[in-house]
């Protein structure tokens, strides 16, 4: 139970499935990169409409979370990335399903108040009541995402995940242990590829609320931001990598990778 690569792999798989679960839940807000950043909207046309840099609050996480599936898989191999993905979706799962009991009680008519300071002046408490006219629904909108979306997540998560895992594992055995930009960055991007176009092709093409040209524009956009993110990540997953054999010895650590590269999947 305490030896170090048990200890090691608690932690990996705690900051992967909070990582995946904080992805899914902020993905309901949907961004302006240039706005963020202050810039003037650059308006790219493809596929016959403009397209700004609007992409989900889940993008942020979403290139981190695959640096962690390389990780995990370098050290425990596919099956550790499978039951970790298989494990997270369920959680995904869960959690939708208890917001979706939150957004069913009736709520209390003390809440739209409660923010508020008690020592707060009259002006200052009708402009705070002022930003939310009705919480109820604010919280229906924020944490009610539809089965449509939800199911195009789910299945993008684990096709994506289980994905990377076999392509960085191939990577590996053709190229060895050292080049480890090359099967990161490399499974990476591709997973990330698929995964951008399956969550919105489920969830907004077959749900008929957008053209297939639609999900392709924003498809782009939104892999083009994973790329540069995966490419901008590679130093630190030298990093981690460093941080991990400090911690469980060089020894150690190049016996559980060769391990990994070796296990059988179905094991």
């Amino acid at each position: 139970m305490f030896k170090k690569e048990t200890i090691l792999f608690i932690v990996l798989a705690g900051f992967f499935v909070a990582n995946a679960m904080i992805a899914e839940f902020i993905g309901v807000k949907i961004f302006s990169m240039e706005g963020t950043l202050g810039l003037p909207m650059l308006n790219l046309h493809l596929f016959g409409a403009p397209r700004s840099f609007d992409l989900t609050a889940g993008v942020l996480l979403w290139p981190v979370i695959f640096v962690m599936t390389d990780i995990i898989n370098d050290y425990y191999g596919v099956r550790g990335v499978r039951i970790l993905s298989l494990l997270t979706s369920a959680l995904i799962a869960y959690g939708f399903l208890m917001f979706y009991a939150g957004i069913q009680l009736q709520p209390s008519a003390f809440w739209p108040t409660s923010h508020v300071p008690l020592d707060a002046t009259l002006a200052e408490r009708e402009a705070i009541m002022s930003k939310v006219s009705d919480f109820d629904y604010a919280f229906f909108v924020v944490f009610g995402q539809g089965l449509w979306i939800i199911a195009g997540s789910l299945i993008a998560f684990l096709v994506g995940q289980i994905l990377d895992a076999y392509i960085f594992k191939a990577i590996k055995r053709a190229t060895g242990d050292s080049k480890i930009w090359l099967r990161a960055t490399g499974s990476t991007l591709i997973s990330q590829f698929v995964d951008s176009f399956v969550v919105l092709f489920v969830a907004f093409y077959l749900s008929g609320k957008m053209t297939l040209s639609a999900v392709i524009a924003i498809g782009v956009v939104n892999y083009l931001f994973k790329f540069v993110v995966a490419v901008v990540l590679t130093p630190a997953l030298y990093l981690v990598h460093r941080g991990i054999e400090g911690y469980l010895g060089k020894d150690l650590a190049e016996r559980m990778r060769a391990q990994a590269l070796i296990a059988k999947d179905e094991q």
